[in-house]
C-alpha cells in the first residue's frame, strides 16, 4: 500500500504571478527588493519541483501509466460485475423503515 499522500498547500501557493507582478513593480521602480523577491521566486520554484517529484507515478512511463489505468478499469469493471450477480442472487427484500 503506497503512503499517503501529503496535503496539498492551498491554491494560491501554486501562482507565481504575484511574485512575477512584484519582480516586474520593483523593476519598474529601480528598487533593491527584486533580488529578495528573485529568491522568492527561486524558493517557490524549489518547493513545486520537490512536490512535483515525490507525487506518486511521476517516474513511470507513460506506457506503464496507461497500463495501470486499464488494469485498474478493468478491476472496476470486475467488481461492477460481481456486485450485479450478488444483487441478482438476493431474493429478499430489505424492509424500508
Amino acid at each position: 500500500k503506497p503512503p499517503p499522500l501529503p496535503l496539498p498547500p492551498a491554491q494560491e501557493e501554486f501562482s507565481f504571478l504575484p511574485l512575477v507582478h512584484d519582480i516586474i513593480k520593483c523593476m519598474d521602480k529601480d528598487s533593491q527588493d527584486v533580488h529578495q523577491v528573485l529568491n522568492e521566486l527561486k524558493n517557490k520554484f524549489q518547493e513545486m519541483r520537490k512536490l512535483i517529484s515525490s507525487m506518486p507515478g511521476i517516474g513511470v512511463s507513460p506506457e506503464q501509466q496507461q497500463q495501470q489505468l486499464q488494469n485498474l478499469r478493468e478491476q472496476v469493471r470486475t467488481k461492477n460485475e460481481l456486485l450485479q450477480k450478488y444483487k441478482s442472487l438476493c431474493m429478499f427484500e430489505i424492509p424500508k423503515e
